[in-house]
């Protein structure tokens, strides 16, 4: 009998399709069967179906977490007519590997969790097909419950059957679980002894007390206080020893977010997203969260409940809750139970614990959305990972390619097939630790995918952690492996924008502005304030910044009065030392003077973030010590758009040829009259003008139309909308949206680099044998 065949390709596995579509064809009355099979899922049906119904259908009634690529039709020979429509046992073939990035919990799963006459009342693991942890759970595909750590908790009767029901929203939800069969929760003390009490009534009277509790969430470990209270977020910060680094809020709906922050449309979608992540936003004067979440900065981080767990603390305790990642200081975030206990025990009061592992650290995404309704990442993890990102149609294959990344908020990544799988954040990679979890998260991901290495992909930066990590691999692996490929690290930074934007091999080169901390750049240079004209194949430097040179090391970006000096120094080099003495009171001028003379841990950098250290040092701000990266200009930043008076000033950073000017910028800046908070903004208007009008020689002289943006600076969102703002429709800009514009997202740019340049250089070789050959006949 004749039929057709719909093969249906995307994230259609693992999401409950397929009993989506079981129940579709029961309401279209459809005759046939729908399996996964190859890389998607495969649905037959006999010849009186409707076709243009169903795709329709399909596109139209997805699945919350599902999402369709791409629906091809064909004609189907049944061996006997299909009598109705069934779930089929899958092909043998090899299966779709495709793994789904947790979900937050859907509003099905939440109003059972908080209603009194259900059977999963107050179930912290309640979850079903539509959400609930995957990454996080899975040790092996295929997707089965037997490869995830739910093995350890067989299914009673009444989640078996809910399992095996195809019109069940639980119909192969691999992590079901009740009261009765599945993980459960306890409560300790700081010494680890059991609490007997209810572990929620126990865990909501400790941060009713001002205590700090320590919470074993889906992705690692949190640290939870009263966000009302100032006293109990300062008793964290104390502990934590974390007195400048801002503090995640969680409110238990979107409601009591209005109730202490500013909300726009764009901000409300992201925030009840089944990504869930946290979202900067502007507190409202006057409200009632505590004015020590985050010191000196115009925005706080605020969460919704990502998981059951943390809806019944938040609904319960009826007020906003920090929730912070539960790590001592420098460490990553603890995994499991004892390790939490041993690390965290001088900052918890208390431990919420429970006996479901956790196969893969994954933090909470931190994201930023415009009025516009742009989105930025900032840190891509829980929620996003592993998602892939399709390859522009004219790459290679880029199966067994392995990024390791920067050494700064790393993520690596892998190549699968015509996808790049970009790993959630693991972040510096400055301890043994994180170290430990950065090869460990490369081992599971190279299991769960099943993929052999063929090529590896770093950093130039000789002294990374990541690069001598990927060296060793190397001589360790397989002799069939091509040798390594070293990409710099703002060429990384421009390719990963232009392949997240589908950029093309064959599209040619584009204009870029690189602007970051530091990048090892040519001629043992540091570089992080380039404009370039580049394409995957290579770059060059058009100019940027100027140099300067700066003493100190790694120490010197921890302390933005170095960099401070280090611009006196190279462009007012007239300066009286009494002069100096009084911008820069008490400091060891002389002693740097020497260094620089001998050239002792000094190094020549041209750096837009090391010109913001100066400028926020120059005005006071994060002077002496930064607690985490980039504080300075993020304190900058707040202080400028808190401005009250925004207009156009006679402060200028001039462009001689293609690049600034600082010797003619820092005497009129010392000289620059007005308020901290006008003369932080007039900073920010007069380096986009002068950046704005590098891109427009830069293109009279390439001829080039599209602009990059890339780099760390540009989280600095008021920068960035100036610098729109002066282009504004005079290039065609590219810019990073759900992959960071900061070191998070190299490995991305590295694997697409070396995709290419292999392939020219394979092509290179094929020529030539051609060429050989040609000679010989």
């Amino acid at each position: 009998m004749q039929g057709f065949e719909l093969q249906v390709k995307g994230k259609v596995q693992g999401v409950g399709f397929r009993p989506f579509v079981w129940q579709l064809a029961e309401r279209l009355q459809l005759k046939g069967e729908v399996l996964n099979c190859g890389e998607g899922v495969m649905i037959r049906v006999d010849q009186t179906a409707n076709l243009a119904l169903i795709k329709q259908a399909l596109q139209q009634q997805l699945p919350p977490l599902a999402r369709i690529d791409s629906i091809d039709v064909r004609s189907y020979d049944w061996p006997q007519p299909p009598a109705g429509f069934s779930i089929a046992v899958s092909q043998s073939s090899k299966m779709d590997t495709q793994v789904v990035p947790d979900a937050a919990t859907c509003p099905e799963c939440l109003a059972e969790l908080l209603d009194s006459t259900d059977r999963r009342h107050q179930y912290p693991f309640i979850n079903c097909t539509h959400c609930g942890p995957r990454f996080t759970l899975i040790e092996a595909l295929p997707y089965d419950r037997a490869n995830t750590v739910m093995k350890n908790f067989p299914l009673c009767p009444a989640c078996a059957a809910e399992f095996k029901n195809p019109a069940d929203r639980r119909y192969h939800a691999q992590p079901v679980a009740c009261e009765n069969c599945g993980p459960m929760v306890w409560m300790v003390n700081a010494a680890g002894e059991k609490i007997t009490e209810d572990w929620l009534t126990q865990t909501l009277a400790a941060l009713a007390q001002g205590q700090v509790v320590a919470i074993k969430s889906v992705g690692g470990f949190h640290l939870a206080c009263d966000a009302t209270n100032a006293a109990a977020v300062q008793l964290l910060r104390e502990r934590k020893r974390r007195q400048y680094k801002p503090l995640a809020v969680m409110a238990a709906n979107i409601d009591a977010v209005k109730q202490f922050a500013v909300v726009h449309a764009g901000q409300q979608a992201l925030l009840q997203s089944r990504i869930a992540p946290i979202v900067l936003l502007t507190p409202k004067a006057n409200s009632d969260i505590a004015q020590n979440l985050a010191p000196n900065l115009a925005e706080v981080g605020v969460m919704l409940p990502s998981n059951p767990l943390q809806h019944l603390i938040a609904h319960y305790f009826k007020k906003p809750v920090v929730m912070t990642s539960g790590n001592g200081s420098g460490l990553p975030p603890a995994l499991d139970n004892n390790t939490a206990l041993n690390q965290l025990s001088a900052i918890a009061d208390s431990f919420v614990l429970h006996n479901r592992s956790i196969v893969q650290r994954c933090d909470d995404s931190l994201m930023r959305v415009s009025e516009q309704g742009q989105v930025e990442v900032l840190r891509r993890s829980r929620g996003l990972t592993p998602d892939a990102l399709n390859l522009p149609e004219d790459f290679p294959d880029a199966e067994g390619y392995l990024a390791y990344g920067g050494d700064l908020k790393n993520a690596f990544a892998i190549g699968k097939g015509r996808q790049i799988i970009v790993s959630q954040y693991l972040g510096d990679l400055a301890n043994l630790e994180t170290q430990q979890q950065f090869k460990a998260a490369i081992a599971h991901y190279l299991n769960l995918y099943q993929l052999p290495v063929r090529q590896r992909v770093v950093d130039c930066h000789p002294g990374y952690f990541s690069r001598q990590r990927a060296l060793l691999d190397h001589q360790h692996s397989d002799s069939a492996e091509q040798p390594i490929v070293e990409v710099q690290h703002h060429h990384a930074h421009i390719a990963s924008c232009l392949v997240e934007n589908g950029w093309r091999a064959d599209q040619g080169q584009v204009l870029a502005l690189a602007l970051d901390g530091l990048g090892y750049g040519d001629h043992n240079e540091l570089w992080g304030g380039e404009l370039v004209v580049a394409d995957y194949q290579g770059y060059r430097v058009l100019g940027g910044l100027p140099a300067v040179t700066l003493v100190g090391g790694d120490t010197a970006a921890r302390q933005p009065w170095r960099s401070f000096y280090a611009h006196l120094r190279t462009f007012m080099p007239q300066l009286s030392e009494a002069k100096l003495n009084l911008l820069l009171p008490g400091k060891p001028l002389k002693q740097l003077d020497i260094s620089m003379a001998r050239g002792l841990n000094s190094h020549s950098v041209r750096s837009a973030g090391r010109l913001f250290d100066a400028v926020a040092a120059s005005l006071g701000i994060a002077a002496e010590q930064i607690e985490y990266e980039g504080q300075a200009a993020c304190e900058l930043e707040s202080l400028a758009s808190a401005a009250q008076r925004r207009l156009a000033t006679e402060l200028t950073i001039p462009v001689d040829g293609l690049s600034l000017n600082l010797a003619a910028f820092w005497p009129a800046w010392l000289q620059h009259k007005g308020s901290k908070a006008e003369r932080a903004y007039n900073f920010h208007l007069a380096l986009a003008v002068a950046l704005a009008e590098l891109v427009r020689r830069a293109k009279r002289q390439t001829q080039i139309n599209h602009l990059v943006l890339t780099g760390g600076v540009f989280h600095n969102a008021l920068l960035t909308s100036l610098l729109k703002a002066q282009l504004g429709s005079e290039c065609q800009l590219l810019e990073h949206q759900y992959y960071s514009c900061g070191d998070g997202g190299l490995a991305l740019g590295q694997i697409a680099i070396a995709l290419i340049q292999n392939e020219k250089t394979n092509n290179n070789k094929a020529n030539n044998i051609k060429i050989q050959n040609n000679k010989t006949q």
